[in-house]
Formats: structure tokens, sequence, C-alpha cells
């Protein structure tokens, strides 16, 4: 019982403990700060990956309706509706369920 009374009462083992505490929980930089930063991280990180797959996609459609007239044809069709003379568009709209 006295060796123990002896060690709670140790100075360092004290600052120590102060410090631990201190650097866990009342710091700019404590635990919970930094798991909210390492998901804002994770996060970010998808959302780039998502950005620069979609960056692609558009620069390869880019590129697609400034060589290939038959994609400009297909593109006007498909999202703006456009027609020949003498053609009829049917437009058809899937439910889901």
């Amino acid at each position: 019982m006295e060796r123990l009374l002896s060690v709670i009462r140790n100075k360092y083992i004290i600052a120590g403990v102060a410090f631990t505490v201190w650097m866990l929980f009342f710091d700019r930089h404590d635990v919970a700060t930094q798991y909210d930063y390492y998901s804002q991280l994770k996060g970010l990180k998808a959302e780039k990956a998502f950005y620069t797959s979609e960056i692609e996609r558009v620069t390869e459609t880019m590129h697609a309706l400034n060589t290939d007239p038959q994609a400009l044809q297909r593109i006007a069709r498909e999202r703006y509706k456009m027609k020949k003379e003498n053609e009829d568009v049917f437009v058809i709209i899937e439910r889901e369920e």
C-alpha cells in the first residue's frame, strides 16, 4: 500500500498522466478531432475519385462530339429529342418500382 502511494505521489507520473489526459481530451488536436479529420479526408478522397472519373467521361464525350458527326447526331436525338424531317419520335419513359 505504501508503495502504491509513493508511485501516485511521484511528480513525474502525475505530470505524465496529466499530459496524456490533456493531449487525449483537451488539446486542439485531440483524438475526436483527429478522427473527424480522418473521416473528412476519406470523404474528400472519394469525391475526388468521383469527380476525376466524371471529368474523364465528359472529356471523352466532348472529344467524340468534336470529331464524330454520328456521335453529335446521337446526343442530339437522345438528349434534346431532335429529329430529321419525315421522322416520328417516340419517347419511352420507364417506371421505377
